[in-house]
């Protein structure tokens, strides 16, 4: 009975959030065709808007105004007008963040925008726009976006990878963002590495407060800070990966590290969640050889020693997250 309250309330709570955003959309009401996704970064704005097909119908790009959350939803409802203008159509709206909206307050933690903190962006844009609005982490548009129409179609239970300057992670489930009551499904990155080794333990010092997360080992940048420990020279993530095409020793041994953390950090998803497939993103997600090298690897950590999950390569690139934006509200 308090389960079904619960459920009951937060319907109610649902569609009242609707009809103050000036949309209320009853059940069997068929939504319009285009699907309007933003891509809100620190410092570029995207907005894409596709048929139900997937195919491009606009697609723009803007700088994302500097430290002022104001000025930066009024940037996203300028966008979402001039692109409904120029098309002479309207459409949803679904906004892909680096950070979440809290179920709890509706207000956005955890992003490294920090003027986006502590703010109702949804309620905000919405009001702008006259239209409920649907946000996710940005993690999650990528796990989406190759759910819906990329390299993870056809599968049920997606975990989607970004692997770049740092690294975070989105589940879809059915096609549909997996997020969980604290809006904190996939944050992968923020758990400490497993089988640490005595070298690795206890771990750099993370901006999340805490030590050792798999994002100080597994990223971009940390991939340049191990070569820089090992070697004493400060090289691009992009720089050490062709001194391991060309055969360096040095950058051999630190891939070599990298792989080794990747594996177990991915096997610890796997023995917890055990995901249908897992598509690998971002910069460091173009290394082929992961591809190769991870389904060996990964049985040695996995639980019964077997691992069939297939690790894919994204499809979308660096147009996933805002793909995945647009796909919130379904295809």
């Amino acid at each position: 009975m308090r389960a079904f309250c619960r459920f009951e309330r937060d319907v109610v709570r649902s569609l009242e959030t609707e009809y103050k955003n000036g949309s209320l959309l009853m059940t069997g009401t068929p939504l319009p065709p285009l699907r309007l996704g933003v891509d809100l970064g620190g410092t570029k704005i995207e907005l894409i808007a596709l048929n139900p097909q997937g195919q491009v119908r606009w697609q723009q790009r803007i700088p994302t105004p500097s430290g002022s959350y104001r000025a930066t939803i009024e940037a996203i409802a300028g966008l979402v007008q001039r692109c409904e203008s120029e098309l002479g159509e309207s459409g949803t709206v679904g906004v892909g963040i680096p950070g979440v909206v809290s179920r709890q307050t509706q207000r956005v933690k955890g992003a490294n925008s920090v003027c986006l903190n502590g703010q109702p962006l949804e309620q905000d844009l919405g009001a702008l726009l006259g239209r409920p609005i649907r946000t996710a982490n940005d993690a999650n548009c990528f796990a989406i976006s190759e759910a819906t129409d990329g390299a993870a179609v056809g599968y049920r239970t997606v975990f989607g990878i970004i692997l770049g300057t740092g690294c975070g992670a989105g589940i879809a489930v059915d096609g549909r963002v997996h997020e969980g009551p604290n809006g904190i499904a996939g944050e992968w990155g923020h758990n400490p590495l497993p089988w640490m080794t005595e070298a690795e333990f206890p771990g750099p010092d993370c901006f999340c407060g805490r030590r050792g997360c798999i994002e100080t080992f597994i990223s971009g940048t940390n991939l340049a800070r191990q070569y820089r420990e090992h070697t004493g020279l400060t090289l691009a993530g992009a720089q050490i990966l062709e001194r391991v095409d060309a055969g360096e020793a040095s950058a051999e041994q630190v891939f070599e590290a990298f792989l080794s953390q990747l594996t177990r950090a991915l096997a610890h998803v796997i023995n917890l969640l055990d995901p249908d497939c897992i598509v690998l993103g971002g910069g460091l997600s173009n290394v082929e050889r992961l591809y190769e090298l991870l389904p060996k690897r990964l049985p040695g950590y996995t639980v019964g020693g077997e691992c069939a999950t297939p690790i894919l390569k994204h499809h979308h690139g660096d147009a996933s997250g805002v793909r995945g934006a647009a796909w919130l509200w379904g295809r």
